[in-house]
């Protein structure tokens, strides 16, 4: 949000704050902006929706350096769930299945969300029941590490399911 200051305020009164935070009442643009000069500070309007508008008197250039740092910060701090997708065949062995699993965990302990598909080609896609197997046992192995979100669902040639990192307590 942008705030209007100093010469852009054309409001005829404004209710003025200090600099400490205390009221000084309703005076004219022009007064408001002759006490902010010999302040040294700016005249910044706050609250443009209100009758008088709300003009404070404060060093904008430090106001907006410790808004933009705490924006930072907050940006700092949070984390963007990623979607890594497995995929697998429903004939697939154990030994290859177990490093599909390992890979999941290490996705799941790292905060991202998994989608586990198998593909199914040519007629396979008849034995639909061999990938819901094989999509619960993946369940079981990454039981550990996650719960399932979505249970598993045939889409197409595709069936779908999803696993969602454990929460810690």
């Amino acid at each position: 949000m942008e705030h209007q200051i100093n010469e852009d305020i054309r409001d005829k009164e404004v209710r003025l704050i200090s600099d400490t935070g205390e009221q000084l009442g309703i005076v004219s643009s022009k007064e408001a902006m002759d006490i902010a000069i010999r302040k040294g500070m700016d005249l910044v309007k706050i609250a443009p929706q209100a009758q008088p508008p709300v003009c404070r008197i404060m060093d904008y250039g430090k106001y907006r350096f410790e808004q933009a740092k705490r924006e930072k910060e907050a940006r700092k701090n949070q984390r963007v769930v990623e979607i890594k997708e497995i995929r697998l065949t429903p004939n697939i062995d154990v030994g290859d299945l177990k490093v599909k699993v390992g890979h999941a965990c290490r996705f799941l302990k790292g905060g991202d969300k998994v989608k586990v598909s198998v593909r199914f080609r040519g007629r396979e896609v008849t034995h639909s029941s061999l990938g819901l197997d094989l999509l619960r046992r993946f369940a079981e192995l990454c039981a550990e590490c996650s719960t399932v979100e979505k249970q598993p669902k045939l889409e197409g040639r595709q069936m779908h399911m999803f696993l969602a990192p454990k929460k810690e307590k």
